[in-house]
């Protein structure tokens, strides 16, 4: 298969929580195509265990780096990048990926609102930042991939904290690949990477020990990621086992027209369009 030219043996590939799930499976796999790896997440014994892995993948534990980082701290990730230039020199793909969920409701824990939104949000916009000049004059083909979420798209009512983060992510990311675009000799491509239901830590941590039936393996993300990458897609809408893609755009156009058409806010959780809403899933 036809990679990115940012995806290619020996190039160096930073991933942010990377100790599980997509940023995991991620790093194994560019590991598995010749890639210099760093693992980034926060310190402890599971990044340890999963640099392992990643190296025992690589064949060569030289070319993988553990770096614990706190990718809300803008310090934490000024030495990220520092630790990687020095181990292994310019970087070719950032992959900002960290995240947390949970405890976001609207009147809610405020010091949890932080937290998510400081991870989430604050979380990509400082590895772009730190990371994204140096990828810019190296005048190589890169990549940035931010990691989004179908919720910060049509913003289900619950986890409002998660939501916002999750939207954000996906305004600076556009306005990233919009700059990127327009920035003279510029060989960085950016992109919105979108999982679809994943069985991962999150799902884990919500006290489901098996794989629902509709989640999809992280791997399975990695997979749909890489051909679009080599496309160039910059939305990567990754379905699942119960979402289709026609599901998915159903939803979208559905949130996206409560504006247009001046329906309440979030309709489709509204009494009066429920059956209207219905209707359209329905085709």
């Amino acid at each position: 298969m036809v990679q990115h030219p940012a995806i290619a043996p020996d190039r160096v590939a930073v991933i942010t929580g990377a100790a599980s799930g997509i940023g995991l499976a991620a790093a194994k796999r560019f590991a598995s195509l010749g890639m210099k790896v760093c693992l980034a997440d926060l310190e402890g014994e599971t990044l340890q265990r999963s640099a392992e892995e990643v190296a025992r993948v690589a064949g060569q534990p030289e070319n993988v780096l553990a770096v614990a980082t706190d990718v809300s701290r803008l310090e934490d990730v000024e030495s990220l990048r520092n630790r990687v230039h020095a181990a292994f020199g310019e970087v070719a793909l950032l992959m900002n990926n960290a995240g947390t969920e949970g405890g976001g409701q609207m009147f809610g824990d405020l010091q949890r609102w932080h937290a998510i939104l400081e991870t989430n949000l604050w979380g990509v916009i400082n590895g772009a930042h730190v990371f994204a000049p140096a990828m810019i004059e190296q005048k190589s083909p890169c990549a940035i991939i931010n990691t989004g979420s179908k919720q910060g798209i049509t913003t289900p009512p619950g986890n409002t904290a998660y939501n916002i983060s999750k939207a954000g992510v996906k305004v600076f990311t556009e306005a990233l690949a919009h700059e990127l675009r327009n920035t003279p000799d510029c060989q960085v491509s950016a992109h919105l990477l979108i999982p679809g239901f994943v069985y991962t830590g999150f799902t884990k941590a919500r006290g489901i020990t098996e794989r629902p039936a509709g989640a999809w393996e992280p791997e399975q993300v990695v997979d749909f990621l890489l051909p679009a990458l080599e496309r160039n897609d910059f939305y990567v809408l990754c379905p699942d086992n119960e979402t289709t893609r026609e599901m998915d755009e159903k939803r979208v156009r559905w949130a996206a027209e409560d504006l247009i058409e001046n329906r309440p806010p979030l309709s489709r959780w509204h009494p009066d369009y429920k059956h209207a809403f219905a209707k359209v899933m329905e085709g």
